[in-house]
């Protein structure tokens, strides 16, 4: 398992917080939620969040809940302000993606991963997150970044403004994934 440095995990959390979505609340507190309550209170946000991405017409925002998934459930990973996320990728890379492969090499130019996410508050209620994407580009694009470009929509739709060397050195842990995290691997969706 890689560690990615708390402050940037911080950096990221203080980046980008929504509001809190009352209607969806857990009787217990992140940390004892089973797998059943946090599928519960994904299926209770999930439409909500998909319709505040889609606000602005952003490019996928309406575009990624058709591409493949690749876990069974929301699973909050440490990374991206210790959120649960979700994560879909296009038809170009989704077979390379669910591989799970340090070996497979570098993502198709075109591929495209977006990152739905949520929290909940001290109140147990959940929290609106942005949604994270990644594009891969064709080499010489943008090189420095490992040729992945990284943008985010916040909870209502707008574009959040990013830096792509803050977010390029937080995947820079995956390096030999080229710089993608993957789902935990008890909850992975696996190629056939």
């Amino acid at each position: 398992m890689r560690t990615i440095p708390k402050f940037m995990i911080a950096g990221c959390a203080m980046m980008f917080s929504g509001p809190a979505f009352a209607t969806c609340t857990s009787e217990v507190a992140k940390d004892d939620l089973t797998d059943e309550q946090v599928v519960e209170l994904y299926d209770c946000i999930r439409d909500s969040l998909r319709e505040g991405y889609a606000k602005e017409g952003g490019q996928w925002t309406s575009d990624y809940p058709s591409w493949g998934e690749t876990s069974s459930q929301p699973v909050a990973a440490g990374t991206h302000g210790n959120r649960f996320l979700i994560t879909f990728v296009n038809e170009t890379g989704h077979a390379e993606y669910v591989k799970f492969s340090d070996e497979r090499g570098p993502m198709p130019a075109g591929s495209v991963l977006a990152k739905e996410s949520f929290n909940l508050n001290k109140k147990n209620q959940v929290q609106k997150g942005p949604l994270f994407f990644m594009e891969k580009v064709a080499a010489g694009n943008a090189d420095e970044y490992g040729n992945w470009v990284y943008s985010v929509v916040q909870p209502n739709g707008k574009p959040a403004k990013i830096s792509q060397k803050f977010c390029h050195d937080c995947h820079g842990a995956f390096s030999d994934q080229d710089s993608m995290g993957y789902p935990d691997e008890d909850y992975r969706i696996t190629s056939q």
